[in-house]
């Protein structure tokens, strides 16, 4: 009987998900089927780099279990909250067409999901294919509260690149013996910088660099002459990251869960947030390469973790314990490396890419130091010239409120926000070269809960500008709720009667690395009703307040109209 009864509940649930699942286009596909996950938030004892340490994860699983679907499947996930940590869980890269209240972010889309409690999440991956991953998006928790989406396209339906002998996800982490809410706290509450991180992981594993990790260690064991599927996911907090493969070449053939022209490197850089999925042939003599991760630094006067997390490519038939060749990435600095790799990603399927557009807006990106105000500066001002760490877009350093925000437009309680996010900044200088950088002096930005508001259809410009206010530095931008068109990038300040666009075959992308110094440009159609986030990756920056959140109204009729809140709605 109580399969009987399960069957039903399985067929009802896929009828009304296709039913009331709706999306501002013509049709909406209905979905193959359902996948049900079940995710317990736990806290896990865990033993790394000699230290035993309780750390927070799903299912006790670290990285956290594999979200598995197939393009236009409904995918439900009810969370359960078994630590006395507030959680969330953000479907990063899902754009959450129609369902803005399953997105993930605390206080913009939902409050936490607190202790004991349960959410369900609903969503249907419309017209995607690919890796993503999901992530807590509260505190700090992502540190260890991860895990990969892979969605297959649609039975019958093939890769546009030469099927793999195998598939393998590879998530790259940061790793820290301390409580990492804690620890948030701890250097917001300083007014500085955080520590490093104790260790890079390669799911989950450091690798025989760190002490007591000699066989904490990932491996693939491949065979001779065999082409592998590598979906590579940086879920790391703080650090951009190079990957690459002793000897052995890359092919990236996509970006951010959707297909790219192919393009071989021998290394590439994911900021975090991103992910790629490349191919690697074992072409190479018997043995053991390394797959390394090591740190990308863009920024000025910034300490890192400089000691690579090392995973084995192993070929059948190699000497169980013999010496691993190692990887040869980039300097931590090397610029060129990133912009030779972004240069060659080139969209696959661009047909839609806007070609004239509604609304220009230019956002900057910078790194504020704010003038000490607090009762005990030895202690709480220890940024740049015992100043307040902070950060902001159009010098505006983002307030979370202490509810939803999108609850909160939705019943229009007007007072938890304001519509005053400027489209440009208040003022225009060199903003890479003339920079104010005499901390804390003229560094300060301004604090507010403000959001821009955007009409349904909007095709938007965005121009996302890095400043060298305390320093130049690649910033990893995602934007909840929408994949862009990366149309253009370069270095300096941008100019519009010089910079150079590509509308042709752009890449399609849901997180950028905006380039140290430099500007990028990307365009979207704001067709998705809701309150969505865009913040940098990095996650000391997302607290200093380097985001902000736009409303996209609703458009006309149901196909077009965000829903109610479910009923099991988290509340503050």
């Amino acid at each position: 009987m109580a399969v009987t009864v399960t069957a039903l509940l399985c067929v009802w649930l896929s009828i009304l998900s296709s039913a009331q699942i709706v999306h501002g286009i013509q049709r909406w596909p209905g979905g193959s089927s359902t996948r049900f996950y079940d995710f317990k938030v736990q806290t896990k004892r865990v033993t790394k780099l000699c230290k035993t340490n309780d750390i927070v994860t799903i299912n006790d699983m670290f990285p956290g279990p594999v979200v598995y679907a197939q393009e236009d499947d409904r995918v439900i996930v009810q969370v359960t909250n078994q630590t006395p940590y507030n959680a969330t869980i953000h479907w990063h890269g899902v754009r959450q067409r129609l369902s803005c209240w399953f997105d993930g972010p605390s206080y913009v889309t939902q409050c936490p999901i607190q202790a004991g409690q349960t959410f369900t999440y609903e969503f249907t991956l419309v017209q995607q294919k690919g890796t993503l991953f999901w992530h807590a998006h509260v505190s700090w928790l992502r540190a260890t509260v991860y895990g990969a989406i892979v969605i297959y396209p649609k039975t019958g339906v093939p890769y546009p690149f030469p099927y793999p002998h195998e598939e393998h996800i590879i998530i790259l982490g940061e790793y820290w013996l301390r409580d990492v809410v804690q620890l948030e706290q701890a250097v917001l509450a300083s007014g500085g910088a955080p520590p490093i991180a104790d260790a890079f992981t390669i799911n989950g594993h450091p690798g025989p660099n760190y002490n007591c990790s000699n066989n904490d260690v990932y491996k693939i064991d491949v065979v001779p002459g065999k082409t592998y599927l590598l979906r590579l996911i940086n879920a790391g907090l703080n650090t951009e990251n190079f990957f690459g493969i002793a000897n052995h070449k890359l092919t990236i053939v996509e970006a951010d869960a959707e297909y790219t022209k192919a393009f071989t490197t021998d290394r590439v850089m994911l900021g975090p947030g991103q992910t790629l999925n490349v191919l690697v042939t074992a072409n190479q003599p018997i043995a053991r390469y390394s797959m390394a991760m090591g740190p990308y630094m863009s920024a000025r006067n910034v300490s890192f973790q400089n000691i690579t997390s090392v995973a084995y490519f192993q070929y059948l038939g190699a000497t169980p314990n013999s010496r691993s060749l190692p990887a040869n990435l980039p300097s931590f600095n090397d610029n060129l490396a990133v912009k030779t790799v972004m240069d060659g990603l080139k969209g696959l399927n661009t047909s839609n890419v806007p070609k004239e557009i509604d609304k220009n807006l230019f956002v900057t990106i910078g790194i504020n130091v704010q003038k000490c105000s607090r009762q005990n500066p030895q202690e709480n001002c220890q940024g740049v010239n015992g100043g307040v760490m902070a950060a902001s877009m159009n010098n505006i350093s983002f307030i979370r409120p202490n509810v939803s925000l999108l609850e909160a437009y939705y019943t229009d309680k007007k007072q938890y926000f304001t519509e005053d996010f400027p489209g440009a900044p208040l003022r225009f200088y060199d903003f890479v070269n003339g920079a104010p950088n005499n901390a804390p002096n003229d560094t300060n930005s301004m604090n507010g809960t403000r959001v821009y508001v955007l009409e349904y259809g909007t095709r938007v410009q965005l121009i996302l500008q890095d400043t060298g206010t305390v320093s130049t530095e690649n910033h990893p931008i995602h934007l909840h709720g929408y994949s862009f068109y990366v149309v253009g990038y370069g270095t300096g300040n941008y100019d519009p009667d010089k910079a150079s666009f590509n509308l042709v075959d752009p890449p399609y992308m849901n997180t950028i690395g905006v380039p140290v110094g430099g500007w990028a440009a990307i365009r979207f159609t704001a067709d998705n009703p809701g309150t969505w986030f865009m913040h940098c990756h990095l996650e000391i920056h997302l607290s200093w307040g380097l985001s902000v959140v736009f409303i996209v109204k609703n458009g006309q009729g149901p196909l077009e109209t965000l829903p109610h809140p479910p009923a099991d709605y988290p509340q503050c």
